[in-house]
């Protein structure tokens, strides 16, 4: 039997570039990048975060965090507040615009995957759905790697 592995990576890969390609199809006026969504979505699970704690928990530099959260702040996206007790930091909040732009992908997303996963024969339905626990539970296991610094 040959090891998963490769065949998971591939179909994770195809996967998320299906719901980027579906996404931009039924969101055609969005003008926001994955990157920047991803951002959004990131801030939008941690509301208040310093850019640093962005920064590590998306794997970015942070003057890509900086400039990006430049370009969304100039967008209304977000907010930028000193952090706390200590003016030198700095907290990073979600403008309603921004959390409405999460919400919407977020949307998009479920829409494109319940519309696709109409057309998935009912077996594989449930295996899919099944097989969620297991995947957060690897994405947990990947994060872990990554905050670790071991990729491989």
């Amino acid at each position: 039997m040959t090891a998963p592995e490769p065949a998971l990576a591939d179909v994770v890969a195809r996967l998320r570039r299906a719901m980027r390609r579906a996404a931009r199809t039924a969101d055609p006026d969005n003008t926001l990048s994955v990157a920047q969504l991803e951002l959004l979505s990131c801030l939008f699970e941690n509301p208040g975060a310093r850019p640093s704690r962005i920064a590590q928990l998306l794997k970015l530099a942070p003057n890509s965090v900086t400039t990006m959260v430049t370009g969304l702040r100039a967008r209304d996206l977000v907010t930028r507040t000193s952090g706390g007790d200590d003016r030198r930091t700095v907290a990073l909040e979600l403008t309603d615009t921004g959390r409405a732009a999460v919400e919407r992908w977020q949307g998009h997303n479920a829409a494109i995957l319940a519309a696709a996963l109409d057309g998935v024969h009912p077996a594989w339905r449930h295996l899919i759905a099944a097989a969620v626990p297991a995947l957060n539970e690897l994405v947990g296991a990947i994060d872990a790697l990554a905050e670790s610094g071991q990729s491989h």
